[in-house]
């Protein structure tokens, strides 16, 4: 090959590189969503290895404040370009998740270099056997773990003053919008970072609130999937009767990607996720994002959920609703409410401490390397703790929980009062007013959906004086999801809320 030959094809890659570089720049990244990603990807526009470059370089400049991120997958840019390669390659990529960087929550389990800790010094260096059941659909997919994000700890199921977003492993996170705002748990570091544009999208987890909570808190949508439609095996557990998993993104339409890779069944959480499979729609979810969706849907308004100053602030909210074709049915009250109300504080609370103590010894047993094997060894582990801070917060809910002695007559009791709250009360409510869903400010019916396994979404709603954001929440009941995506996503195309936050929390 003659020298002119080779000065020529150098410069054509130095053009390449410059082309790339240059189409890369012109990409916006604040904000992106996976439509805009793929639709780059095709184009040439933008590769899996610049987009994850991207968020390591606004991980590196935000999260030493915001602390939404406990670990970087050292293998990201690896990934990245592996998954480059395969649209390189021409292979059939069915999965639009293909390349794109997912942070998941440190709860989660990860076969590969990231530890798995529920935000615990106690599991740092612990061996988990394989990939939690949702991050074995997500590397089929073709997506990237980005990292683990931080969460509070043991996901609240430490002690009951311990504030949201705050572990021993790497302090407290900060709400992006507003520093001295509650950035909520315990899925905190998901909803926080996708807020600020730290990565593409998140996964998050729930037993009573912590996906749907964190994303109001944070101007983000999350979705709270129907117990059992998600896999929870390998998932540092509260309770296999409530825990749950869910992405947590800024846009419906992200959120639901996520969702169609993320469920099915999986014989490591069986029977649990071939029950909810019959909840599946053939073809997926996607094809519930309709801008229409509000329309002829029976929105319930519980008479004691909003307040005087909720009722204001939502108010105009409640006008769009009906504008867009929404059957707004008010002044509501549940069917033994009283009961209900029982049901959420005390019977809730007598279960969940039993189911942890029982669900979390199960796990540890089955991790290849750890130095707690069990609930009593991790409240021994804690007493050895030297920050200060550490001591101050305590670790009441995980001695009590220490001290219960499997399912005994108090504990079915509890769980046969759950069952039939929720059989009587909410579900009877939903049937005889013929609701397609129940809304709440915030994600005040968190609670509600959480005792008997029922889904809900929550989407931004706007920001107070302050710029402290505030959402609005769809509940249902199991298997309602389709329905669910529709109302959001209606709702979401005719308000367009979500703003990014500042550079810097306020």
């Amino acid at each position: 090959m003659s020298i002119l030959s080779i000065l020529f094809i150098n410069l054509c890659m130095i053009l390449s590189i410059f082309s790339n570089n240059s189409e890369a720049k012109t990409f916006s990244f604040k904000e992106t969503t996976i439509d805009d990603i793929q639709i780059a990807f095709k184009q040439n526009k933008l590769t899996s290895r610049q987009l994850v470059e991207y968020y390591l370089g606004e991980i590196q400049k935000a999260n030493p404040i915001l602390k939404g991120i406990i670990e970087v997958n050292p293998d990201a840019l690896f990934l990245a370009d592996k998954a480059d390669q395969e649209q390189k390659s021409g292979a059939l990529l069915s999965s639009r998740l293909h390349g794109i960087p997912v942070l998941v929550k440190d709860n989660i389990a990860t076969k590969d270099k990231l530890n798995t800790t529920a935000g615990s010094l106690a599991l740092v260096g612990s061996i988990v056997p394989q990939d939690a059941g949702v991050v074995k659909k997500l590397r089929k997919a073709g997506a990237i773990i980005l990292g683990k994000a931080t969460m509070t700890e043991w996901a609240a199921f430490r002690s009951g003053i311990l504030p949201s977003g705050w572990n021993g492993r790497l302090g407290q996170a900060l709400n992006p919008y507003v520093a001295s705002a509650d950035p909520s748990g315990s899925s905190t570091g998901s909803a926080t970072s996708v807020a600020a544009n730290l990565a593409a999208v998140a996964l998050g987890t729930e037993t009573a609130g912590s996906i749907l909570s964190p994303s109001n808190a944070n101007s983000v949508v999350g979705i709270k999937p129907t117990v059992g439609l998600t896999s929870r095996a390998g998932v540092i557990p509260i309770s296999h009767r409530q825990d749950t998993v869910g992405p947590i993104c800024r846009t419906v339409s992200d959120a639901v990607e996520v969702l169609d890779v993320i469920v099915g069944f999986d014989r490591d959480d069986f029977p649990a996720t071939k029950k909810a499979s019959t909840y599946i729609p053939h073809g997926g979810y996607r094809q519930f994002l309709k801008a229409d969706g509000l329309k002829d849907k029976r929105l319930g308004i519980l008479k004691d959920l909003f307040g005087s100053n909720d009722i204001k602030a939502y108010q105009h909210h409640f006008n769009t609703l009906r504008q867009k074709g929404a059957v707004l049915v008010d002044n509501l009250e549940i069917p033994n409410i009283d009961l209900v109300y029982t049901a959420i504080v005390n019977a809730q609370d007598i279960a969940l401490v039993a189911e942890f103590k029982m669900d979390l010894n199960a796990y540890l047993k089955k991790l290849v390397h750890t130095r707690v094997r069990s609930l009593a060894d991790v409240i021994a582990f804690n007493k050895i703790s030297v920050s200060e801070k550490f001591k101050e917060y305590g670790q009441d809910i995980m001695v009590t929980a220490e001290k219960t002695n499997g399912i005994g007559k108090l504990e079915r009791e509890a769980l046969s009062n759950i069952t039939k709250v929720c059989k009587y009360g909410f579900e009877k409510m939903m049937k005889v007013n013929k609701l397609d869903a129940l809304l709440s400010p915030g994600a005040d019916i968190a609670s509600l959906l959480a005792i008997g396994g029922y889904p809900g979404i929550n989407v931004p709603a706007g920001y107070d004086k302050s710029g402290v954001p505030f959402g609005i929440s769809f509940g249902g009941l199991k298997g309602s999801e389709p329905t669910l995506i529709e109302i959001a996503y209606g709702f979401e195309q005719a308000t367009h809320i979500r703003k990014p936050p500042p550079s810097h929390p306020r």
